[in-house]
């Protein structure tokens, strides 16, 4: 009879193969996407030299692109391990350091957000100062000049408020001293499309700040990136709200199956 009552005890007590296995699926796909990031991040500091010469990280005086994908890489890469293995293993402490980190990104995704709300302007000033400072080491890097381009391209925008911003860049300025044969020009991403043509025309920008403003209309954008972002922003916020939405509830499944498996085990350990 006893052993009946004891078989029926841990049989109450047992670890959900649900959650365990939803757990560990919701975890590999992390984990191979954060493995893929940092291999991408590597390979890209690899074919730049960084790699060889890790001193270099320093030298660029704007942003790296590739930062993004090592940093992003390695946080979900060390969040997939903690939660698979956490998962696989019925590992208590892995669980609660994959949830607690899980959480704590999901904190200070909620504070940015907020605080993105309330201080606008400073938001703002804050991206009009990103962009001309990346505007200064434009040719600096390849990965931040194609970032720059495809930021300009897809926004129409030139600059952080307008054309003239290529002034912070020592092969764009006007100044007199200035040897470059871009002088007083802008990248061609900030050229208007001509549908007609096939082949981009990488000097389409060439000496078009020494034209009037109205003439520069109608060969380049003339609208500042910050202000053409804050545009896209507002046509697409029910898009952007519904993305951070979904990361967020992602966030918060991750959370709660980890704590569901969490005091199972507990349970299961509590029961022997």
């Amino acid at each position: 009879m006893s052993n009946v009552r004891q078989h029926h005890h841990y049989r109450g007590a047992e670890v959900s193969c649900w959650v365990k296995y939803v757990l560990f699926g919701f975890n590999i796909v992390f984990w191979l996407l954060g493995a893929a990031f940092l291999a991408v991040g590597l390979w890209a500091w690899a074919e730049k030299g960084v790699l060889a010469n890790l001193s270099s990280i320093t030298d660029l005086g704007g942003f790296d692109p590739v930062w993004l994908f090592i940093v992003v890489g390695a946080v979900m890469f060390m969040l997939g391990f903690a939660g698979c293995i956490g998962a696989l293993r019925e590992n208590t402490v892995l669980l609660k350091f994959f949830s607690v980190f899980l959480g704590l990104i999901f904190f200070l995704e909620l504070t940015a957000g907020i605080l993105a709300l309330v201080f606008k302007d400073w938001i703002k000033d804050q991206l009009n100062f990103f962009i001309n400072n990346n505007v200064k080491a434009y040719r600096d890097d390849i990965d931040l000049q194609n970032l720059i381009d495809f930021a300009q391209n897809y926004w129409s925008c030139c600059g952080a408020h307008g054309p003239n911003d290529w002034n912070l860049n020592m092969y764009f300025n006007c100044t007199d001293n200035n040897p470059s044969r871009e002088r007083c020009g802008v990248p061609f991403s900030c050229c208007i499309k001509d549908p007609a043509e096939d082949v981009i025309n990488t000097q389409c920008g060439y000496d078009v700040r020494r034209k009037a403003e109205l003439d520069q209309q109608k060969f380049i954008n003339t609208k500042g990136c910050v202000g053409q972002f804050e545009k896209w922003l507002q046509d697409n916020l029910i898009v952007v709200a519904g993305i951070f939405v979904c990361v967020a509830l992602l966030q918060i499944f991750g959370i709660c199956l980890a704590q569901n498996l969490v005091s199972d085990v507990r349970a299961v350990r509590s029961s022997w």
